[in-house]
């Protein structure tokens, strides 16, 4: 396990080199929804995919009323795009109908909603409402364990020790690091460790260097 020394260095030097997250929309609403279509969806779809249909529904109140097939057209390519269609469809009547069309600000509302689990919600809290949060998915669970800061096999597991080791002022921004991160340099197959800034930091590479990790 890593020190609390080392994750903090570990966290600067990456402040410094990784690139900003694509995404800037702090609209509740839309972090919301685009990141009910970003599961099992490539970035650059998500995106693109997302803005188009804010463009033409870009309130809880809009897009209950769309008709679920146009919904799926406008999310296509992004995965599984007709069941994503009627749960965002679900989601917007919900939230205009029971919230006032305001998206709920805890936890346990959010939950509540199909297709919002844990990662989507802590999401919502930390980019859309400024809430502590620490929104855990593939990359931030992947990469933190990478690195030797936390030993877990459940992105929960992640969530919580993370909760624990890593100072407040740092849980806003870490999923958008670490995302950014795992996207440019810590991928999942075949990681850039030769060129990763935070090498002497990762139990990973020290492993690698001595043979006792392939390169995934």
């Amino acid at each position: 396990m890593r020190s609390a020394e080392d994750i903090v260095k570990t966290i600067e030097i990456l402040k410094g080199v990784v690139p900003e997250h694509p995404y800037k929309s702090k609209n509740p609403f839309h972090i919301l929804i685009a990141t009910i279509i970003s599961q099992r969806t490539k970035d650059e779809v998500t995106y693109t995919v997302a803005n188009r249909l804010f463009a033409k529904y870009p309130r809880p109140g809009d897009l209950k009323n769309a008709d679920v097939e146009e919904i799926a057209m406008l999310i296509y390519p992004a995965g599984f795009y007709r069941q994503k269609a009627g749960k965002i469809k679900e989601v917007a009547r919900i939230i205009d109908e029971e919230y006032g069309g305001r998206v709920p600000d805890s936890l346990e509302e959010l939950l509540k909603l199909p297709g919002v689990g844990r990662k989507t919600a802590n999401i919502v809290l930390s980019r859309g409402y400024g809430k502590m949060a620490i929104a855990v998915d593939v990359h931030v669970h992947r990469i933190a364990n990478r690195l030797g800061w936390v030993k877990t096999s459940k992105p929960e597991e992640t969530e919580k020790k993370l909760m624990e080791l890593l100072p407040k002022k740092y849980w806003l921004e870490i999923n958008t690091l670490l995302v950014m991160f795992g996207r440019t340099i810590c991928k999942p197959v075949s990681p850039k460790c030769d060129e990763c800034p935070v090498k002497d930091y990762c139990d990973y590479y020290k492993n690698k260097k001595k043979g006792l990790v392939g390169s995934s």
